[in-house]
Protein backbone atom coordinates (compact mmCIF):
# COMPACT_ATOMS: atom_id res chain seq x y z
CA UNK A 1 0.00 0.00 0.00
CA UNK A 2 1.29 3.45 -0.93
CA UNK A 3 2.05 5.96 1.82
CA UNK A 4 1.27 9.65 1.64
CA UNK A 5 4.99 10.38 1.86
CA UNK A 6 5.54 8.48 -1.42
CA UNK A 7 3.95 11.40 -3.30
CA UNK A 8 6.60 13.91 -2.18
CA UNK A 9 8.87 13.44 -5.23
CA UNK A 10 5.92 14.30 -7.49
CA UNK A 11 4.10 17.09 -5.63
CA UNK A 12 6.65 18.34 -3.11
CA UNK A 13 7.01 18.06 0.67
CA UNK A 14 4.87 21.15 1.39
CA UNK A 15 1.78 19.55 -0.17
CA UNK A 16 2.24 16.40 1.89
CA UNK A 17 2.76 18.34 5.14
CA UNK A 18 -0.39 20.32 4.43
CA UNK A 19 -2.41 17.09 4.06
CA UNK A 20 -1.20 15.85 7.44
CA UNK A 21 -2.11 19.17 9.09
CA UNK A 22 -5.64 18.96 7.68
CA UNK A 23 -5.83 15.32 8.78
CA UNK A 24 -5.05 16.32 12.38
CA UNK A 25 -8.10 18.59 12.40
CA UNK A 26 -10.26 15.68 11.20
CA UNK A 27 -8.67 13.00 13.35
CA UNK A 28 -11.12 10.26 14.29
CA UNK A 29 -14.02 11.69 12.29
CA UNK A 30 -16.04 9.06 10.42
CA UNK A 31 -16.55 9.73 6.71
CA UNK A 32 -18.80 7.08 5.17
CA UNK A 33 -18.73 6.89 1.36
CA UNK A 34 -21.68 5.20 -0.33
CA UNK A 35 -22.02 4.35 -4.01
CA UNK A 36 -23.49 1.64 -6.25
CA UNK A 37 -20.53 -0.57 -7.19
CA UNK A 38 -17.12 -1.56 -5.90
CA UNK A 39 -15.86 -2.61 -9.34
CA UNK A 40 -15.81 -0.78 -12.67
CA UNK A 41 -16.04 2.91 -13.47
CA UNK A 42 -14.28 6.00 -12.22
CA UNK A 43 -16.09 6.34 -8.88
CA UNK A 44 -15.05 2.91 -7.64
CA UNK A 45 -11.53 3.50 -8.90
CA UNK A 46 -11.20 6.82 -7.06
CA UNK A 47 -12.61 5.40 -3.82
CA UNK A 48 -10.29 2.39 -3.99
CA UNK A 49 -7.32 4.76 -3.90
CA UNK A 50 -8.70 7.55 -1.72
CA UNK A 51 -10.20 5.68 1.23
CA UNK A 52 -6.87 4.10 2.35
CA UNK A 53 -5.10 7.47 2.02
CA UNK A 54 -7.75 9.24 4.11
CA UNK A 55 -7.23 6.58 6.79
CA UNK A 56 -3.48 7.25 6.77
CA UNK A 57 -4.27 10.91 7.41
CA UNK A 58 -6.19 10.01 10.57
CA UNK A 59 -9.75 10.01 9.20
CA UNK A 60 -11.98 7.00 9.87
CA UNK A 61 -12.96 6.59 6.22
CA UNK A 62 -15.46 3.89 5.27
CA UNK A 63 -16.88 2.73 1.98
CA UNK A 64 -20.20 0.93 1.58
CA UNK A 65 -22.07 -0.17 -1.54
CA UNK A 66 -25.85 -0.26 -1.90
CA UNK A 67 -27.57 -3.45 -3.02
CA UNK A 68 -29.94 -3.64 -5.98
CA UNK A 69 -31.18 -6.20 -8.48
CA UNK A 70 -31.18 -6.21 -12.26
CA UNK A 71 -34.33 -4.11 -12.51
CA UNK A 72 -32.91 -1.42 -10.21
CA UNK A 73 -29.72 -1.06 -12.24
CA UNK A 74 -31.67 -0.95 -15.51
CA UNK A 75 -33.63 1.95 -14.07
CA UNK A 76 -30.53 3.76 -12.79
CA UNK A 77 -28.89 3.30 -16.20
CA UNK A 78 -31.94 5.05 -17.66
CA UNK A 79 -31.42 7.82 -15.11
CA UNK A 80 -27.77 8.04 -16.16
CA UNK A 81 -28.66 8.40 -19.84
CA UNK A 82 -31.51 10.85 -19.13
CA UNK A 83 -29.23 13.07 -17.02
CA UNK A 84 -26.80 13.17 -19.94
CA UNK A 85 -29.61 14.51 -22.14
CA UNK A 86 -30.56 11.25 -23.86
CA UNK A 87 -34.34 11.00 -24.21
CA UNK A 88 -35.61 7.95 -22.33
CA UNK A 89 -39.00 6.80 -21.11
CA UNK A 90 -39.33 6.19 -17.36
CA UNK A 91 -42.76 5.38 -15.96
CA UNK A 92 -44.12 5.88 -12.45
CA UNK A 93 -43.56 2.26 -11.47
CA UNK A 94 -39.85 2.61 -12.22
CA UNK A 95 -39.54 5.68 -9.99
CA UNK A 96 -41.38 3.73 -7.29
CA UNK A 97 -39.05 0.74 -7.62
CA UNK A 98 -36.04 3.04 -7.39
CA UNK A 99 -37.36 4.42 -4.10
CA UNK A 100 -38.22 0.96 -2.78
CA UNK A 101 -34.63 -0.20 -3.25
CA UNK A 102 -33.27 2.99 -1.69
CA UNK A 103 -35.63 2.62 1.27
CA UNK A 104 -34.62 -1.01 1.71
CA UNK A 105 -30.95 -0.04 1.74
CA UNK A 106 -31.68 2.80 4.17
CA UNK A 107 -33.28 0.27 6.55
CA UNK A 108 -30.53 -2.36 6.33
CA UNK A 109 -27.37 -0.31 5.86
CA UNK A 110 -25.42 0.84 8.89
CA UNK A 111 -25.21 4.63 8.48
CA UNK A 112 -22.74 5.90 11.03
CA UNK A 113 -20.67 8.73 9.57
CA UNK A 114 -20.05 12.17 10.97
CA UNK A 115 -20.23 12.83 7.26
CA UNK A 116 -22.34 10.60 5.00
CA UNK A 117 -20.83 11.02 1.55
CA UNK A 118 -23.26 9.76 -1.13
CA UNK A 119 -22.02 9.36 -4.70
CA UNK A 120 -24.25 9.78 -7.77
CA UNK A 121 -28.01 9.23 -8.21
CA UNK A 122 -28.28 5.52 -7.35
CA UNK A 123 -28.25 5.97 -3.52
CA UNK A 124 -29.53 9.57 -3.47
CA UNK A 125 -32.74 8.79 -1.51
CA UNK A 126 -30.79 7.52 1.50
CA UNK A 127 -31.01 11.16 2.60
CA UNK A 128 -34.47 10.38 4.01
CA UNK A 129 -32.71 9.08 7.15
CA UNK A 130 -30.89 12.36 7.81
CA UNK A 131 -33.45 13.69 10.30
CA UNK A 132 -33.26 10.48 12.31
CA UNK A 133 -29.47 10.03 12.22
CA UNK A 134 -28.14 13.58 12.11
CA UNK A 135 -24.63 14.26 10.85
CA UNK A 136 -23.57 16.13 7.74
CA UNK A 137 -24.65 14.74 4.38
CA UNK A 138 -22.79 15.40 1.12
CA UNK A 139 -24.02 14.44 -2.33
CA UNK A 140 -21.33 13.99 -5.00
CA UNK A 141 -22.27 14.17 -8.69
CA UNK A 142 -19.74 12.47 -10.98
CA UNK A 143 -21.76 12.81 -14.19
CA UNK A 144 -22.67 15.52 -16.70
CA UNK A 145 -25.76 17.37 -15.43
CA UNK A 146 -25.66 20.17 -18.01
CA UNK A 147 -28.73 19.08 -20.05
CA UNK A 148 -30.77 16.67 -17.92
CA UNK A 149 -34.15 15.28 -18.93
CA UNK A 150 -36.59 17.41 -16.96
CA UNK A 151 -38.74 14.77 -15.26
CA UNK A 152 -35.70 12.85 -13.97
CA UNK A 153 -34.03 16.03 -12.74
CA UNK A 154 -37.18 17.20 -10.93
CA UNK A 155 -37.47 13.78 -9.25
CA UNK A 156 -33.85 13.81 -8.06
CA UNK A 157 -33.81 17.49 -7.13
CA UNK A 158 -36.25 16.89 -4.30
CA UNK A 159 -33.73 14.56 -2.65
CA UNK A 160 -30.55 16.47 -3.54
CA UNK A 161 -31.83 19.63 -1.85
CA UNK A 162 -32.14 17.75 1.46
CA UNK A 163 -28.34 17.36 1.58
CA UNK A 164 -26.09 19.88 3.31
CA UNK A 165 -24.10 20.49 0.11
CA UNK A 166 -23.61 19.10 -3.40
CA UNK A 167 -20.28 18.58 -5.17
CA UNK A 168 -19.93 18.81 -8.96
CA UNK A 169 -16.94 18.06 -11.19
CA UNK A 170 -17.23 21.06 -13.53
CA UNK A 171 -18.98 24.45 -13.47
CA UNK A 172 -21.19 23.48 -16.42
CA UNK A 173 -22.80 20.71 -14.36
CA UNK A 174 -24.07 22.96 -11.59
CA UNK A 175 -27.83 23.46 -11.16
CA UNK A 176 -30.00 26.01 -9.41
CA UNK A 177 -30.21 24.51 -5.94
CA UNK A 178 -31.09 25.79 -2.48
CA UNK A 179 -27.97 24.23 -0.97
CA UNK A 180 -24.28 25.12 -1.35
CA UNK A 181 -22.60 23.78 -4.48
CA UNK A 182 -18.89 22.94 -4.46
CA UNK A 183 -16.59 22.46 -7.43
CA UNK A 184 -14.14 19.58 -6.99
CA UNK A 185 -12.63 17.95 -10.05
CA UNK A 186 -11.74 14.23 -9.91
CA UNK A 187 -8.15 13.04 -10.01
CA UNK A 188 -5.78 10.25 -10.88
CA UNK A 189 -3.30 8.52 -8.61
CA UNK A 190 0.15 8.79 -10.24
CA UNK A 191 1.46 5.89 -8.13
CA UNK A 192 -1.30 3.41 -8.88
CA UNK A 193 -0.63 0.43 -11.14
CA UNK A 194 -2.65 2.18 -13.83
CA UNK A 195 -0.42 5.27 -13.85
CA UNK A 196 3.02 4.38 -12.45
CA UNK A 197 6.07 4.14 -14.68
CA UNK A 198 6.48 0.82 -16.51
CA UNK A 199 9.57 -0.75 -18.00
CA UNK A 200 9.79 -1.42 -21.73
CA UNK A 201 9.71 -5.12 -20.91
CA UNK A 202 6.38 -4.73 -19.07
CA UNK A 203 4.85 -2.78 -21.96
CA UNK A 204 6.11 -5.19 -24.61
CA UNK A 205 4.88 -8.18 -22.62
CA UNK A 206 1.31 -6.84 -22.65
CA UNK A 207 1.43 -6.07 -26.39
CA UNK A 208 2.75 -9.54 -27.17
CA UNK A 209 -0.01 -11.14 -25.12
CA UNK A 210 -2.67 -9.31 -27.16
CA UNK A 211 -0.70 -9.74 -30.44
CA UNK A 212 -0.49 -5.97 -31.05
CA UNK A 213 2.45 -4.78 -33.16
CA UNK A 214 4.50 -1.94 -31.75
CA UNK A 215 6.19 -1.08 -35.06
CA UNK A 216 2.92 0.29 -36.52
CA UNK A 217 0.93 3.23 -35.08
CA UNK A 218 -1.51 2.26 -32.33
CA UNK A 219 -4.72 4.24 -31.76
CA UNK A 220 -6.33 3.43 -28.42
CA UNK A 221 -9.53 4.19 -26.52
CA UNK A 222 -9.85 2.87 -22.98
CA UNK A 223 -13.46 3.02 -21.76
CA UNK A 224 -16.24 0.78 -20.64
CA UNK A 225 -18.43 -0.23 -23.58
CA UNK A 226 -21.10 2.45 -23.39
CA UNK A 227 -23.06 4.23 -26.14
CA UNK A 228 -22.01 7.60 -24.72
CA UNK A 229 -18.33 6.70 -25.23
CA UNK A 230 -19.12 6.23 -28.96
CA UNK A 231 -16.93 3.17 -29.63
CA UNK A 232 -18.62 2.60 -33.01
CA UNK A 233 -17.79 6.21 -33.94
CA UNK A 234 -14.17 5.48 -33.01
CA UNK A 235 -14.16 2.57 -35.45
CA UNK A 236 -15.56 4.81 -38.20
CA UNK A 237 -12.84 7.40 -37.58
CA UNK A 238 -10.18 4.67 -37.65
CA UNK A 239 -11.47 3.37 -40.99
CA UNK A 240 -11.06 6.85 -42.50
CA UNK A 241 -7.48 7.06 -41.20
CA UNK A 242 -6.71 3.51 -42.33
CA UNK A 243 -7.14 4.58 -45.97
CA UNK A 244 -4.06 6.80 -45.56
CA UNK A 245 -2.03 5.32 -42.70
CA UNK A 246 -1.27 1.68 -41.87
CA UNK A 247 -2.38 1.66 -38.25
CA UNK A 248 -4.06 -0.43 -35.55
CA UNK A 249 -7.01 0.29 -33.27
CA UNK A 250 -7.40 -0.88 -29.68
CA UNK A 251 -10.75 -0.61 -27.90
CA UNK A 252 -10.31 -1.82 -24.35
CA UNK A 253 -12.63 -1.70 -21.39
CA UNK A 254 -14.12 -3.65 -18.55
CA UNK A 255 -17.60 -4.30 -17.21
CA UNK A 256 -19.28 -2.32 -14.43
CA UNK A 257 -21.74 -4.19 -12.24
CA UNK A 258 -24.20 -1.27 -12.33
CA UNK A 259 -24.25 -0.98 -16.16
CA UNK A 260 -26.63 -3.50 -17.80
CA UNK A 261 -26.16 -2.05 -21.31
CA UNK A 262 -22.51 -3.01 -21.61
CA UNK A 263 -23.00 -6.38 -23.29
CA UNK A 264 -25.30 -4.96 -25.99
CA UNK A 265 -22.80 -2.19 -26.79
CA UNK A 266 -19.95 -4.69 -26.90
CA UNK A 267 -21.86 -6.82 -29.41
CA UNK A 268 -22.43 -3.77 -31.64
CA UNK A 269 -18.73 -2.92 -31.47
CA UNK A 270 -17.76 -6.45 -32.44
CA UNK A 271 -20.15 -6.33 -35.37
CA UNK A 272 -18.74 -2.98 -36.55
CA UNK A 273 -15.17 -4.29 -36.29
CA UNK A 274 -15.63 -7.70 -37.91
CA UNK A 275 -13.19 -8.88 -40.58
CA UNK A 276 -10.50 -6.35 -39.62
CA UNK A 277 -7.52 -8.07 -37.93
CA UNK A 278 -6.07 -4.67 -36.98
CA UNK A 279 -8.95 -3.86 -34.62
CA UNK A 280 -8.40 -5.28 -31.14
CA UNK A 281 -11.47 -5.40 -28.89
CA UNK A 282 -10.33 -6.23 -25.39
CA UNK A 283 -12.79 -6.99 -22.60
CA UNK A 284 -10.53 -6.60 -19.60
CA UNK A 285 -11.39 -8.14 -16.22
CA UNK A 286 -11.30 -6.10 -12.99
CA UNK A 287 -7.76 -5.45 -11.83
CA UNK A 288 -6.29 -5.04 -15.33
CA UNK A 289 -4.52 -1.82 -14.37
CA UNK A 290 -1.08 -2.85 -15.63
CA UNK A 291 -2.60 -3.84 -18.97
CA UNK A 292 -4.39 -0.49 -19.32
CA UNK A 293 -1.22 1.35 -18.33
CA UNK A 294 0.85 -0.55 -20.90
CA UNK A 295 -1.70 -0.05 -23.68
CA UNK A 296 -1.77 3.69 -23.08
CA UNK A 297 2.03 3.94 -22.93
CA UNK A 298 2.40 1.97 -26.17
CA UNK A 299 -0.15 4.12 -28.02
CA UNK A 300 0.71 6.63 -30.71
CA UNK A 301 -2.57 8.48 -30.12
CA UNK A 302 -5.12 8.06 -27.33
CA UNK A 303 -8.81 8.80 -27.94
CA UNK A 304 -11.73 9.55 -25.67
CA UNK A 305 -14.43 10.24 -28.23
CA UNK A 306 -17.24 10.69 -25.73
CA UNK A 307 -20.59 12.12 -26.77
CA UNK A 308 -21.31 12.94 -23.12
CA UNK A 309 -18.89 12.70 -20.23
CA UNK A 310 -18.79 13.33 -16.51
CA UNK A 311 -15.10 14.10 -16.32
CA UNK A 312 -13.21 11.50 -18.34
CA UNK A 313 -10.35 10.32 -16.14
CA UNK A 314 -8.92 8.26 -19.00
CA UNK A 315 -7.94 11.60 -20.54
CA UNK A 316 -5.96 12.55 -17.42
CA UNK A 317 -4.36 9.09 -17.34
CA UNK A 318 -3.13 9.36 -20.92
CA UNK A 319 -1.94 12.96 -20.53
CA UNK A 320 0.01 11.97 -17.42
CA UNK A 321 1.86 9.48 -19.64
CA UNK A 322 2.71 12.33 -22.08
CA UNK A 323 0.45 10.93 -24.79
CA UNK A 324 -1.25 13.11 -27.41
CA UNK A 325 -4.97 12.86 -26.68
CA UNK A 326 -7.94 13.53 -28.95
CA UNK A 327 -11.18 13.79 -27.00
CA UNK A 328 -14.76 14.94 -27.29
CA UNK A 329 -15.29 18.57 -26.26
CA UNK A 330 -17.87 17.54 -23.64
CA UNK A 331 -18.28 17.34 -19.87
CA UNK A 332 -15.10 17.83 -17.89
CA UNK A 333 -12.75 17.08 -20.79
CA UNK A 334 -12.20 20.77 -21.73
CA UNK A 335 -10.92 21.32 -18.17
CA UNK A 336 -8.13 18.88 -18.99
CA UNK A 337 -7.40 19.83 -22.61
CA UNK A 338 -6.67 23.20 -24.10
CA UNK A 339 -7.11 22.67 -27.83
CA UNK A 340 -3.82 22.38 -29.72
CA UNK A 341 -1.84 23.08 -26.53
CA UNK A 342 -2.35 20.11 -24.19
CA UNK A 343 -4.41 17.94 -26.51
CA UNK A 344 -7.05 18.06 -29.22
CA UNK A 345 -10.79 18.65 -28.77
CA UNK A 346 -13.13 17.23 -31.39
CA UNK A 347 -16.85 16.99 -32.08
CA UNK A 348 -17.19 14.81 -35.19
CA UNK A 349 -15.99 11.52 -36.62
CA UNK A 350 -14.37 13.33 -39.54
CA UNK A 351 -12.61 15.80 -37.23
CA UNK A 352 -11.34 12.94 -35.08
CA UNK A 353 -9.95 11.18 -38.16
CA UNK A 354 -8.28 14.38 -39.38
CA UNK A 355 -6.44 14.90 -36.08
CA UNK A 356 -5.41 11.25 -35.77
CA UNK A 357 -3.68 11.55 -39.16
CA UNK A 358 -2.07 14.87 -38.15
CA UNK A 359 -0.65 13.53 -34.91
CA UNK A 360 0.69 10.35 -36.49
CA UNK A 361 2.34 12.33 -39.28
CA UNK A 362 3.65 15.16 -37.05
CA UNK A 363 5.36 13.41 -34.11
CA UNK A 364 7.07 16.57 -32.83
CA UNK A 365 3.70 18.32 -32.46
CA UNK A 366 2.30 15.19 -30.80
CA UNK A 367 5.19 15.15 -28.29
CA UNK A 368 4.64 18.82 -27.39
CA UNK A 369 0.98 18.16 -26.70
CA UNK A 370 1.91 15.25 -24.47
CA UNK A 371 4.48 17.21 -22.46
CA UNK A 372 2.10 20.13 -21.94
CA UNK A 373 -0.67 17.74 -20.99
CA UNK A 374 1.41 15.98 -18.34
CA UNK A 375 2.32 19.27 -16.67
CA UNK A 376 -1.32 20.35 -16.64
CA UNK A 377 -2.33 17.11 -14.92
CA UNK A 378 0.52 17.44 -12.40
CA UNK A 379 -0.67 20.92 -11.43
CA UNK A 380 -4.40 20.24 -11.29
CA UNK A 381 -5.62 16.65 -11.33
CA UNK A 382 -3.55 14.48 -8.99
CA UNK A 383 -4.99 12.71 -5.97
CA UNK A 384 -3.16 14.92 -3.46
CA UNK A 385 -5.11 17.99 -4.63
CA UNK A 386 -8.33 15.93 -4.51
CA UNK A 387 -7.65 14.85 -0.92
CA UNK A 388 -7.06 18.45 0.12
CA UNK A 389 -10.30 19.64 -1.49
CA UNK A 390 -12.32 16.91 0.21
CA UNK A 391 -10.78 17.51 3.62
CA UNK A 392 -11.38 21.26 3.40
CA UNK A 393 -15.01 20.52 2.52
CA UNK A 394 -15.37 18.11 5.45
CA UNK A 395 -13.93 20.72 7.83
CA UNK A 396 -16.21 23.43 6.50
CA UNK A 397 -19.29 21.29 7.09
CA UNK A 398 -18.26 19.94 10.49
CA UNK A 399 -17.20 23.32 11.84
CA UNK A 400 -20.21 25.08 10.36
CA UNK A 401 -18.20 27.63 8.41
CA UNK A 402 -20.30 28.12 5.34
CA UNK A 403 -18.03 30.97 4.27
CA UNK A 404 -15.28 28.40 3.69
CA UNK A 405 -17.39 26.46 1.21
CA UNK A 406 -16.62 27.12 -2.43
CA UNK A 407 -19.87 28.17 -4.04
CA UNK A 408 -20.23 27.87 -7.80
Amino acid sequence: MRKIEDYEPIVGSFVVRELFELGKRLSGKVVQNINSTSVGGGVAEILNRMVPLLRQLGINARWDVIKGGEQFFKITKKFHNALHGVKVSIDESEFEHFLEINNENARTMELVGDIIFVHDPQPVALIERKKELGGQWLWRCHIDFSTPQENVWIFLEGYIEKYDAAIFSAPAFARELRIPQILIAPSIDPLSDKNRELTEEEVNSVLERFQIERRRPIITQISRFDYLKDPVGVIKAYRIVKKHVDCQLVLAGGPATDDPEGEAVLNEVREAAKDDPDIFILLLPPGSDIEINALQRASTVVLQKSLKEGFGLTVAEALWKEKPVIAGAVGGIPLQITHKYSGILTRTIEGTAFWIKQLIQEPDFARRLGKNGREHIRNNFLITRHLKDYMLTFLSLLEGKESDIMYI
